[in-house]
């Protein structure tokens, strides 16, 4: 199965279970008046609509190159993770409204916190088994898209457990602002990782740079190549697009390197940097030595 086919089942169990999850919140929210379990079902509601944006976003990004897009599609997983953080700000600001606005006008009724605490129960259970799956699959493929998925989950894990707390502790103390102040703990949650989300994804959709540690790889195999084959090395530039990490640089190498061997080096030192770094597109400029060179014996070289 292709990486492509693989991403593509995981955002379709994510859909399907997402789905599943909203259904039984929402009618079990109705059902047991809790604004707790009911702004879970919110949540969720975001959750499918992440799924079916990074189903979407993981297909187009797996097409080739086009006269109109030739550099691929790889951004659409990075639009796709910013749209979801967007989704998740956007919920949380209604949670916050639902419990605030409860709070404020003391409209908290009869809540039947067994039947929320069974609902929940099964959504913690069936959302850590899906988010672990999404979470294999995204670091498998380096899919941004079937990450964001399932951050999004791991969040609803978190939110569902303190739902669930707040349904035992009305149970057993019959508090029930209980209920609502839960509500806005689970829309901080929610904001702070929808506040992640669309700070990853806007770095690379503005082409920030690779992390420090992945240039410290990139650079430490042009490093090695200095001794004898490389005179100077400019104008390193890096950025990620979707799965794909794009690197470029310049090599200053011997002017008496032939054509042939100048495109051996490059295809050495791009081997290099595929099989440390996954999903590396690199490209490399040759420029002769003039005379300049900081880094070499240009009286042994150049002369």
């Amino acid at each position: 199965m292709s990486f492509s086919q693989e991403k593509q089942k995981a955002a379709v169990f994510s859909i399907c279970s997402n789905t599943f999850l909203i259904t039984s919140k929402f009618v079990d929210g109705v059902l047991t008046n809790s604004v707790s379990i009911i702004s879970e079902a919110v949540h969720s509601f975001t959750d499918l609509l992440a799924s079916i944006i990074a189903f979407i976003s993981v297909k187009k990004s797996s097409e080739p190159a086009d006269l109109e897009h030739q550099y691929g599609h790889g951004k659409y997983e990075d639009l796709s993770g910013f749209a979801e953080g967007a989704l998740i700000i956007l919920a949380a600001v209604y949670i916050l409204y639902e419990s605030i606005e409860k709070i404020l006008t003391h409209k908290i009724d009869y809540i039947d916190s067994f039947a929320g605490i069974v609902v929940m129960s099964i959504s913690i259970i069936l959302n850590i088994f899906v988010s672990k799956y999404l979470f294999k699959t995204a670091k498998k493929t380096d899919s941004m898209a079937l990450f964001a998925d399932a951050e999004h989950l791991r969040t609803d894990i978190l939110t569902s457990l303190g739902v669930l707390a707040s349904l035992i502790l009305i149970k057993v103390t019959g508090i029930k602002i209980l209920d609502p102040l839960t509500a806005i703990l689970v829309a901080l949650l929610i904001l702070k990782t929808g506040y992640k989300l669309c700070s990853e994804t806007i770095a690379n959709l503005l082409d920030t740079s690779l992390p420090e540690s992945e240039k410290e790889i990139v650079q430490n195999i042009i490093d090695s190549y200095c001794k004898n084959k490389i005179f100077e090395v400019n104008q390193l530039k890096t950025r990620k697009s979707g799965p794909e990490r794009l690197i470029e640089f310049t090599i200053i190498v011997s002017k008496d390197l032939t054509v042939e061997k100048s495109h051996q080096l490059c295809d050495e030192i791009e081997i290099d940097i595929k099989r440390q770094l996954k999903n590396a597109k690199v490209t490399i400029h040759t420029e002769p030595c003039n005379g300049s060179c900081s880094r070499c014996n240009l009286k042994r070289f150049c002369n």
